[in-house]
């Protein structure tokens, strides 16, 4: 039997396939042979994903507290791998470690004291994470109850753990995959468009209320830093999506629906809903997690598992109608900002 995408939500890599592919046409042998086996370790996880089910047991910890777990996998394939960390233990002299327990720290901090919410599940799940995943490994990914790092190959990628937004990034997949009914968003199609814009929504402002930037003051970028400079500065631009000077060559993003890319990849239509947040916090034209970001969270449980683009706007601007009012300026900065973008007329 076909696992059910709505109760079985895909295994969410930040590195997507079409990147390894593109890299791989341009790289030397041993480097496209890695790529390729990468691709396929990375497929073989999703159908192991798929398999397995939403959550494996006993990830809750008592509520209202911490309770993060750092494990090594010594470059190997074995999850979770050996534990060298947690919250008893003191920083140790693997930075991987200290920054895969620090930056899940910062999220779990940013949902519990901004949104309330009690861990990933919104109630006290653990959050595991494993490094030094596979060897040269360049990706790092949510598996449905755990945070596993590659290290990257040193030569195209420089490693993920160090990189705050796509460590929240990855988080709030667990985010979505708690809140919206039905079991997260479909992978696939507009759903999952959104699926991947929601994580670059609350990687951003995750990073935004870490460095307590204003939406002028910030970057608006996702995954600077973890690029080789031979590859490029991010994966996305939220400001200018598919603007390659401040992304990568192949960034293929569109900004608006003029530019949507029917049956196109999710982390390429992605790029509209992402710009339609941008927007909408300038507009609000205050710190993205006062407003913008409350905004589109109270969002999530309105939505379903095969939720539209518009599916989006309109929950979005009922979230703000409830939080602020029917007829406020909050409201009609959600709402202009979803028909800039064209999903809104």
């Amino acid at each position: 039997m076909q696992a059910d995408k709505h109760l079985h939500p895909c295994c969410c890599f930040i590195i997507p396939p079409k990147m390894l592919r593109k890299l791989a046409l341009d790289a030397d042998e041993a480097e496209r042979k890695l790529l390729l086996d990468q691709l396929e370790r990375s497929a073989f996880i999703r159908g192991q994903r798929a398999a397995r089910g939403v959550a494996a047991p006993g990830l809750v910890a008592s509520g209202g507290e911490k309770h993060r777990t750092v494990y090594d996998a010594g470059h190997g394939t074995r999850l979770p791998g050996k534990r060298v960390r947690d919250e008893n233990g003191a920083p140790v002299a693997d930075t991987a470690v200290n920054q895969a327990f620090d930056n899940a720290g910062t999220t779990y901090d940013f949902y519990e004291q901004v949104l309330r919410r009690n861990s990933i599940d919104g109630n006290g799940m653990r959050i595991d994470s494993s490094v030094h995943y596979s060897k040269k490994y360049n990706n790092a990914f949510w598996n449905g109850s755990q945070m596993v790092y590659g290290d990257g190959d040193g030569k195209l990628f420089n490693g993920f753990t160090g990189a705050l937004d796509v460590i929240a990034h990855e988080l709030t997949h667990g985010v979505t995959q708690y809140t919206v009914p039905g079991g997260g968003l479909v992978y696939e199609g507009q759903s999952g468009a959104l699926n991947e814009s929601i994580s670059d929504v609350f990687g951003s402002v995750v990073k935004q209320w870490h460095l307590k930037q204003t939406p002028q003051q910030a970057d608006w970028l996702i995954g600077a830093g973890i690029l080789a400079p031979s590859v490029g500065k991010a994966l996305r631009s939220m400001a200018e999506p598919g603007n390659t000077a401040v992304t990568w060559s192949g960034d293929d993003q569109p900004a608006t629906m003029a530019g949507y890319v029917e049956d196109g990849d999710v982390h390429t239509n992605s790029g509209i809903p992402n710009h339609a947040f941008y927007l909408a916090a300038m507009k609000l034209n205050v710190n993205s997690w006062e407003k913008a970001g409350p905004i589109w969270y109270q969002a999530l449980p309105l939505l379903r598992s095969n939720a539209s683009f518009l599916d989006a706007a309109n929950a979005t601007v009922k979230a703000a109608q409830v939080l602020y009012g029917t007829g406020s300026s909050e409201a009609a900065a959600v709402q202009a900002a979803w028909r800039e973008v064209g999903v809104m007329s």
